[in-house]
C-alpha cells in the first residue's frame, strides 16, 4: 500500500481543525482550508484549491464530513460551482 501524501495528509487535517473550531452545524469554505494549509505569504494558496476539494471528498468517503451547495449535502458527481464543508450531521 502506497504512503499517504504528506500535503494529503496537511490538507484533510486542515479541514478537520477548522471544523472541530467551529460551531457542529457551521461550515467552511474549501479556500480557508487552502489558506491554513499553505506556507506561504502570497496567494500561492489558490494552487491548493483543488487539492484541498480532493480532500474533502476523501473525508466525505470516510464518514467524516459532508460537502454542501445551497446548504443541502450534494455528490461528488453533482457538485457545480461553491461548496462549503461542514462535519457530518448524525
Amino acid at each position: 500500500m502506497a504512503e499517504p501524501d504528506p500535503l494529503d495528509q496537511r490538507l484533510e487535517r486542515a479541514i478537520m481543525s477548522l471544523l472541530e473550531r467551529r460551531a457542529d452545524t457551521a461550515s467552511i469554505c474549501p479556500s480557508d482550508a487552502a489558506r491554513a494549509a499553505y506556507e506561504g505569504d502570497d496567494d500561492g494558496w489558490r494552487a491548493l484549491m483543488e487539492p484541498v476539494r480532493r480532500a474533502a471528498w476523501r473525508l466525505v468517503e470516510a464518514g467524516e464530513v459532508e460537502v454542501t451547495q445551497a446548504g443541502r449535502p450534494v455528490a461528488k458527481t453533482g457538485a457545480r460551482g461553491p461548496l462549503r464543508i461542514r462535519r457530518v450531521r448524525r
